[in-house]
């Protein structure tokens, strides 16, 4: 068994998935790197996946197929993954070698227990390159760092501070017996993966590491503000899905992790109202009321917290004062907490 398999979602990413896959290849031999080309067609991808694969046989794979946007290429890289571990790398970002070592040494030493740790977290970089900053997100306030631990043993998260996709890495087989299937042709669906297996995740590991490094500033990316405004529709259906997902607080017994995924859902509900604000048309404004509507029809039992919570009570003032005011909020959480 190869101790992880890494997922590479390609889609016209010649310019810089080279610099992805070379991180990958330095964890080891006793991986698998599977770039996933995604339908692409304005570049090479499709060759250089299948220079990559023949250059290195019995460690990286090719698979070409229909355009299904991110969500498709994580279905098929978790299919078809043989590794003990399974994690996301997306094909502009990168892995830190030196953080690798330590992850890898840990990793390693799951292969031969009976029941490996479910969850292995590391932290992540904002790597915002045209303006030479970088941005640490780490959880060493959050998880304990010298041991397996449960849910029971987690401390506050503040409010910035989420699982992302970056920073997660999962045990293969949990993945499969959730069930887990993104949606296709739709961005953000990272939020999906980090939200809904977690009720199945026991035992978690975290590695104070800079493991991940995230890739900020092309203006196609998809945390653009001007792309996410553009795209509100697929967010709303991410939040939909969500909602759908997990019932809350019915679904999730622990007390600590219950609290975590409704600040999370309450954060999902944040973007989409102030995008909604922002993008400041009658049509977007009916879409706020609608997914608070939908939230409250759908997941009742979620709906009064996240509906109170800080983030929603200032995004969602009434008239144009509250607009304005939720929007100024939010730029200055950016500043503050550098995302995006």
């Amino acid at each position: 068994m190869k101790t992880i398999s890494f997922a590479v979602p390609c889609y016209n990413s010649a310019a810089y998935m080279d610099k992805c896959i070379e991180s990958l290849l330095a964890c080891g031999d006793d991986i698998e790197i599977i770039i996933v080309d995604d339908g692409s067609t304005k570049d090479d991808t499709p060759q250089k996946a299948d220079a990559w694969q023949e250059a290195h046989p019995g460690i990286i794979r090719a698979i070409h197929q229909e355009n299904g946007g991110h969500g498709a290429a994580v279905n098929t890289g978790l299919a078809t993954a043989e590794g003990l571990y399974f994690k996301v790398v997306d094909s502009d970002d990168w892995l830190d070698e030196n953080a690798m070592r330590q992850v890898m040494a840990y990793l390693r030493s799951q292969l031969d227990r009976d029941h490996a740790t479910d969850l292995v977290i590391g932290n992540y970089v904002y790597e915002k390159v045209h303006e030479g900053t970088r941005t640490v997100m780490g959880y060493f306030n959050v998880f304990p760092t010298e041991e397996e631990f449960g849910w029971k043993d987690v401390k506050h998260f503040r409010q910035s501070q989420y699982l992302l996709m970056h920073s997660a890495i999962y045990r293969t087989e949990l993945l499969r017996e959730t069930g887990l299937k993104l949606p296709e042709h739709c961005f953000y669906v990272d939020n999906i993966f980090v939200y809904v297996p977690l009720p199945f995740v026991d035992t978690m590991r975290y590695l104070d590491v800079d493991m991940y490094r995230y890739f900020i500033g092309r203006e196609d990316q998809s945390v653009n503000e001007s792309v996410m405004m553009g795209r509100i529709d697929q967010q709303l259906r991410i939040t939909r899905f969500m909602i759908d997902a997990v019932r809350l607080p019915d679904d999730v017994v622990e007390p600590k992790l219950r609290r975590y995924m409704l600040n999370y859902l309450s954060m999902m509900m944040c973007i989409c109202s102030i995008f909604c604000r922002m993008i400041g048309t009658l049509e977007a404004d009916e879409k706020r009321h609608a997914i608070w509507e939908y939230l409250k029809e759908n997941n009742p039992g979620a709906y009064g917290a996240v509906r109170r919570s800080a983030l929603n009570v200032g995004t969602n003032l009434p008239g144009e004062l509250g607009r304005s005011l939720g929007i100024s909020g939010y730029h200055l959480a950016q500043k503050v907490f550098k995302f995006n």
